[in-house]
C-alpha cells in the first residue's frame, strides 16, 4: 500500500529546518542522509510501560510469517543492520506462542526478547511522521453517466524495475516504463492517462463517482469502493507509472492560495471542490500515476504483504529500515487549529509499508485504519518526532554492521 503524501515531506523538511537554523541553515549545505543506530534503555522510552502492545503483537505475528521465507542467511536491512532472518525466528516463534495474552505478557516478551536501539539521521534524531488511511469510494462495475471514473489494473506492458540489481548505491529506488525498441522508455503520465492514453485496453478494474476522491486513492494506495447493491471491494497497489510524484499542496503554498500550516488533505480537498475548472489541472501536476487490484483479504495490505492494523502499522523508508521490524514510535497527535499539536502519540508499531514520499532515516507515515476519525488523523497529521527500533537481543549485542555517530 504505497501512499504519497499531498504536501511532501522535502518541503516541511526544508522549512522547518531553515526557521531553526536561519541563514546559516542556507549557507551550510545539510549532511547527506544517514542512518545511525545507539543502543539505550526500555526505561528511555517515554511511556512503553503504558501502553497497550497487542496489536502490535497481531501485526508482528503477520510480519513473522514474511521472515520466514527467506534463507536463513539472508540479511536484513541496508548493510545488515537488522541481523539476519535466522535472528529473528526465535523471536518470531516466541511472538507467536504468546496467543492471547494480556497487555502486560505482551509488554513483558517485547522487553525480554528485544533491545531498544535510538535511530538519528546523522546526529537529528527527530522526524516528519504523517499519516494515512483506508478511503471509501462510490463506484460501479460498468460505466454510467454516474459513474465514469475508472480505476485502472497494471498494464500488462508496464515494466517496474529494481535499481538496485543493477547498482547497490541504488538499493531501495525502483523506476517504471515500458520497452520500445529494446530500450526502457517513461510510461504515460497521468496527464497522458486522464487523457485517454489507456483507453480500449480493458484495464478498468471499476468505475467511481468522483475524480477528487479516486485522485485521494491513489494517495492513500488502497481504499474500499461500495457498489450501488451495498457490496464493498477492496482495491490495493498494484503498481506505479515510475514517474516522480510531485505535491499538489506545494504548489497551493507557491500560488499563496495554504499556507505551510494550513496544507492538509482537507484543505487541498476543499480546493479543489471549490474550483472545479483548475482541479484536473493542478492534480495533473502530479504525473505519477497508481495502477490497483483487488484485495482478497479483510483490510488494507501493505508492501510486505500483510493486511495493516491501524495504528500499529507504520510506512518507512526501507532504503534505511527493513519492513517487520518492531519499532517504539514517540510523536503528537495534530491539534485542534491548523499548525499546532495535540496529546502525545507515544504507541509499539511494525514497519509493514513504504510509501513515495516516505524518504529519510527518521520518517514514519501512520496507518490509521478507516472511518471518518481515521480521515481527519491522516488528513491533518504531519508532526515532528522520533523513534526506536526494536531489534533482537542478539543482533544489538553483536553491533557490527551500524552506522556510528560521527561524533
Amino acid at each position: 500500500m504505497r501512499r504519497y503524501w499531498a504536501l511532501g515531506a522535502a518541503a516541511v523538511a526544508v522549512a522547518a529546518a531553515a526557521a531553526a537554523g536561519g541563514w546559516y541553515f542556507l549557507l551550510k549545505p545539510p549532511l547527506p542522509d544517514r542512518l545511525v543506530l545507539k543502543p539505550t534503555t526500555f526505561a528511555a522510552l517515554k511511556q512503553w510501560d503504558a501502553g497497550d502492545p497487542r496489536g502490535a503483537l497481531a501485526a508482528f505475528v503477520a510480519s513473522c510469517a514474511r521472515f520466514e521465507r527467506g534463507p536463513p542467511e539472508r540479511s536484513l536491512g541496508a548493510g545488515g543492520i537488522a541481523g539476519t532472518v535466522a535472528d529473528w525466528k526465535p523471536v518470531c516463534e516466541g511472538a507467536r506462542a504468546l496467543g492471547v495474552a494480556d497487555a502486560g505478557a505482551v509488554r513483558r516478551f517485547f522487553a525480554e526478547a528485544f533491545f531498544p536501539v535510538a535511530a538519528a539521521n546523522n546526529r537529528d534524531r527527530d522526524g516528519l511522521f504523517t499519516g494515512y488511511y483506508e478511503p471509501e469510494l462510490r463506484g460501479a462495475e460498468r460505466p454510467s453517466s454516474q459513474f465514469s471514473v475508472p480505476l485502472y489494473k497494471r498494464p500488462d506492458d508496464l515494466i517496474t524495475v529494481d535499481l538496485g540489481q543493477f547498482r547497490a548505491t541504488l538499493k531501495g529506488q525502483r523506476t517504471a516504463g515500458k520497452v520500445v525498441n529494446g530500450a526502457l522508455r517513461p510510461y504515460a503520465s497521468r496527464a497522458e492517462i486522464e487523457g485517454g492514453a489507456l483507453q480500449g485496453r480493458n484495464l478498468e478494474l471499476l468505475w467511481v463517482d468522483d475524480p477528487i476522491a479516486a485522485f485521494f486513492l491513489h494517495i492513500q494506495g488502497s481504499g474500499r469502493v461500495v457498489l450501488e447493491d451495498g457490496s464493498v471491494r477492496r482495491v490495493g497497489f498494484a503498481a506505479q507509472n515510475g514517474h516522480p510524484y510531485v505535491a499538489i499542496g506545494r504548489e497551493l503554498i507557491a500560488r499563496s492560495v495554504l499556507s505551510r500550516e494550513e496544507v492538509s488533505l482537507q484543505t487541498i480537498a476543499a480546493w479543489l471542490r471549490a474550483n472545479p475548472g483548475e482541479a484536473a489541472a493542478l492534480m495533473n501536476k502530479n504525473p505519477s500515476y497508481i495502477f490497483f487490484r483487488p484485495l482478497p483479504g479483510a483490510g488494507a495490505e501493505g508492501s510486505q504483504g500483510a493486511v495493516l492494523t491501524a495504528e500499529h502499522s507504520l510506512a518507512v523508508d526501507t532504503v534505511y529500515i527493513p519492513l517487520g521490524v518492531p519499532i517504539w514510535l514517540d510523536t503528537t497527535l495534530p491539534g485542534d487549529r491548523p499548525g499546532t499539536t495535540g496529546l502525545a502519540y507515544r504507541r509499539l508499531v511494525i514497519a509493514q509499508d513504504t510509501g513515495g514520499a516516505i524518504k529519510g532515516p527518521v520518517r514514519g507515515d501512520i496507518f490509521f485504519g478507516a472511518g471518518a476519525r481515521a480521515e481527519d488523523l491522516a488528513g491533518r497529521m504531519k508532526s515532528q518526532g522520533r523513534y526506536y527500533l526494536l531489534l533482537p537481543r542478539a543482533v544489538v549485542e553483536r553491533g557490527d554492521p551500524w552506522p556510528k555517530d560521527p561524533s
